[in-house]
């Protein structure tokens, strides 16, 4: 199944169909319910801008009919089986999901598969689902979190697709024809940009042949290629009416998940904002009051890689609040903190095995690693890498990332002169002209 190499039964399988279409499975004997998933390698970065949104209207159209069914009879006949079906967009994958019991592999891979390579995307259908998801957009565009992260897109990639919105444009929804739909499936919709995983007390012969039948025949297609953006950096700011909160992001470009160098971004981001004790939740909320949220993560795709903090706070003490960040931010690049670092390589640690434990969550890791890599890597493999990285790689982390030009998104009700407190914080200088801070001992 994957190069004679002897993979135990706990972690995932790779296969390859005539076609290209690759096939993962993971047995886990103990279940008795069945994991399928069906993804594939096209979202809101593979979108000119005149198409942007129409991955996820496609998603939305798949359950609306196929050539044998409609849909009232794609839900029921997976209902009556005690099955849920779903399905998600993202920007760099569309996937389609059923949730069932193990036994009735043979009837749900034939029923994704109508989904995915019958659906006729039925015109009056398309216009019901059309006002479902401006309704969507609407509340979307009213939502200043969410403003924030799109605003702070556009500050990373600047035109490329990287910055467009999942959701998509208003008056790219408001057009789209089922004929559009059905040209942007054939060229994207390819068995080399598919990927299909089970989980479940399966045998992973019996999953190829009934995953072979179904999609066996499905057009191979090219891979479905984006060029990398180019790091842009600088501030964004949308003020909207009746907002009470200012929705600050916060980012710098990091590796992607195809550059092994992202661990210690990953690790840097647990140190900094990873539970209640790190640094950005014990000073900007327990300590000082600052915001109600904030977090810190790092958002690594195959195209593209972000150190991201975030924080909502009152608009009176967003500068106190986007100034305390820049401090801590400086201070993790100061001195590695053996304490904080051991308690995020901890946490991590953990995140890894739940994920290993929750089969959605591990189907799609490994999925992503196919994208990225060619093959699924174990989590011995993960953390292996992730028991390798030092105190030293992440201090460094934080200085490389102070070293390069940031990019800020500001959204709701933001205060005037706060384009230059971004520009103050973050300008090369900024660390010389700030208040001191303590140095604080090597923990131990």
């Amino acid at each position: 199944m994957s190069g004679g190499i002897d993979i135990p039964a706990s972690e995932p399988q790779l296969a390859t169909l005539a076609n290209g279409l690759r096939v993962v499975t993971l047995a886990q004997p103990w279940r008795q319910t069945l994991s399928l998933s069906l993804f594939v390698r096209t979202g809101s970065h593979h979108e000119a801008p005149g198409q942007n949104g129409i991955s996820h209207v496609v998603e939305h159209m798949a359950f609306k009919g196929t050539r044998t069914r409609d849909c009232q009879c794609i839900n029921l006949d997976a209902e009556r089986l005690g099955a849920e079906v779903n399905a998600h967009t993202d920007k760099d994958h569309t996937a389609f999901h059923i949730d069932g019991l193990a036994r009735d592999l043979e009837v749900f891979v034939p029923m994704l598969a109508d989904i995915v390579l019958d659906s006729t995307f039925p015109a009056d259908e398309l216009e019901r689902e059309r006002q479902v998801i401006l309704q969507e957009l609407a509340e979307y565009d009213e939502d200043p979190e969410a403003i924030a992260f799109q605003l702070f897109d556009r500050a990373c990639w600047g035109l490329h697709a990287a910055a467009q919105p999942v959701i998509g444009r208003r008056a790219n929804i408001a057009r789209f024809t089922r004929d559009d739909l059905l040209a942007y499936v054939t060229r994207q919709y390819t068995a080399r940009n598919v990927v299909v995983a089970l989980a479940g007390d399966l045998d992973p012969d019996r999953c190829l042949r009934v995953v072979e039948a179904g999609f066996g025949a499905m057009a191979a297609g090219a891979e479905n290629a984006v060029a990398a953006p180019a790091w842009h950096g600088g501030l964004k700011l949308r003020r909207m009416a009746g907002s009470g909160q200012t929705h600050m992001v916060l980012g710098f470009q990091a590796p992607t998940l195809a550059d092994d160098a992202h661990l210690p971004y990953v690790m840097a981001a647990a140190v900094f904002g990873e539970g209640m004790s790190s640094p950005l939740l014990d000073q900007i909320r327990e300590r000082r009051g600052l915001a109600y949220y904030a977090a810190c993560s790092a958002d690594l795709l195959a195209l593209t890689g972000q150190f991201v903090v975030e924080a909502s706070t009152a608009p009176e003490r967003a500068g106190e609040c986007l100034g305390e960040i820049a401090r801590l931010l400086r201070q993790q690049a100061e001195a590695p903190d053996a304490v904080a670092f051991e308690r995020a390589r901890q946490q991590l640690v953990v995140r890894a095995l739940r994920a290993h434990e929750q089969p959605a969550r591990r189907l799609e890791a490994a999925v992503q690693e196919v994208y990225t890599h060619g093959r699924p890597r174990s989590t011995a493999e993960h953390l292996a890498r992730l028991q390798a990285v030092t105190p030293d790689q992440v201090q460094q982390t934080f200085a490389t990332l102070l070293a390069s030009p940031p990019a800020v998104a500001l959204a709701g009700s933001v205060p005037a002169r706060m384009r230059e407190r971004v520009a103050a914080l973050f300008s090369p200088d900024a660390a010389t002209h700030a208040p001191p801070v303590a140095r604080r001992p090597l923990r131990r």
